[in-house]
């Protein structure tokens, strides 16, 4: 079975991760050389593992959920609460 297709926030996460943890990693260790390669490898492996980590979107379509979550609200919502006391006028 194929995992489905990153969302945009999957993306973004990881994408803000591999920039900040490289900027943090280069910035706190002052690399040289071939440790710039790893330092770089590391920040890409993280940002892969945060996109990985976050929660994927479920399969239910939005407007069924939203339906039954409409459905449980009125079922807690008492019979009487929308029938309200009628406002008297002062003028009248």
């Amino acid at each position: 079975m194929s995992r489905p297709a990153p969302t945009p926030a999957q993306l973004a996460c990881g994408s803000a991760t591999t920039v900040a943890s490289a900027l943090a990693m280069l910035l706190l260790s002052r690399p040289s050389g071939p440790a710039v390669a790893l330092v770089a490898l590391g920040a890409l492996l993280l940002g892969l593992l945060v996109a990985l980590m976050l929660p994927a979107p479920r399969r239910g379509t939005p407007d069924a959920a939203s339906a039954a979550g409409r459905a449980a609200g009125r079922a807690r919502t008492p019979a009487h609460a929308g029938a309200g006391v009628p406002e008297r006028s002062l003028h009248g």
